[in-house]
């Protein structure tokens, strides 16, 4: 178990500034839903900067927590999915599933332990600058002409298994599923349209959501779950409630309008992240 660095102890038994307020948890889990929802997303992306900003978690707390709320909601959006895509879909393309999953859940193992031995001022930084990523990836996918990459079998297997290893990373960092990135590499490395690669990319996330899950619960920190239990329910109750409004609300809002919105949104965060500091032990 990975012991705390001891500028970092005191924060992490500090209660959050706004951790009881599970009617304002609800609500944020809900606007946060309603803009993943309406773009396909499940909104952790939107959700790390606020449990930061807004609810005063530390960077790691914050992590643990968006990724078991990733995880709630994306269990929960399952069974949907599964009677929105064949089954044909995903099975008539285990190959790149395993691809994938073979660099994938490696990143999120070695993402997860990252996350957990580094300070909270380094671990800032490092979620300011994935958050611009996020942003540049949501632009690209929806505005950017996706076209796939002529490769041979082998290039193809190796990037693959590379690009896994920086998504499961990535995911394991941030505390999220990994959709933003995974959809833009299936369509380009494996040639397959959008549709099916957001199908596929459920397959890929969900194992390695639960690897970084996995990691996450041999560190002290994870302790903030069961310290934050009414918290993480209802802002998933929310996350979840939004997502579904979301979907309803699909197409409402033209692209050419909600996108730039959105990243704008997800830029603002990041520097907001940036700057963030955790505040000095009392």
């Amino acid at each position: 178990m990975t012991t705390a660095h001891p500028a970092e102890t005191s924060s992490n038994s500090r209660p959050p500034k706004m951790q009881g307020s599970r009617p304002l948890a609800f609500t944020a889990g809900a606007m946060i839903g309603v803009l993943g929802g309406m773009i396909g997303l499940g909104g952790a992306e939107f959700r790390l900067p606020l449990l930061i900003g807004v609810f005063g978690f530390i960077a790691l707390q914050a992590i643990i927590l968006n990724k078991a709320m990733s995880l709630l909601v994306v269990l929960t959006a399952l069974p949907a999915r599964l009677l929105a895509v064949p089954p044909s879909a995903i099975t008539g393309h285990w190959d790149v599933v395993l691809n994938l999953l073979a660099g994938s859940l490696i990143g999120a193992w070695a993402g997860a332990t990252w996350a957990t031995k580094l300070r909270s001022a380094t671990l800032y930084k490092i979620l300011a600058a994935l958050l611009v990523l996020i942003a540049a990836a949501l632009a690209w996918n929806h505005f950017g002409n996706l076209q796939a990459l002529d490769l041979d079998p082998v290039t193809r297997t190796v990037l693959g298994v590379v690009a896994g290893a920086g998504i499961g990373v990535v995911a394991a960092l941030m505390g999220v599923a990994g959709g933003e990135l995974l959809i833009p590499t299936i369509v380009l490395l494996f040639a397959l349209d959008i549709k099916t690669a957001g199908s596929l990319s459920l397959a890929v996330s969900l194992p390695t959501m639960l690897v970084a899950f996995a990691r996450y619960s041999r560190d002290q920190s994870f302790r903030v779950l069961h310290t934050n239990k009414s918290f993480v329910i209802a802002m998933s109750a929310g996350s979840i409630t939004g997502t579904i409004l979301g979907g309803l609300l699909l197409n409402v809002v033209p692209e050419a309008v909600l996108i730039p919105v959105l990243v704008l949104l997800l830029l603002a965060s990041s520097i907001k992240v940036w700057r963030h500091q955790t505040p000095d032990p009392a």
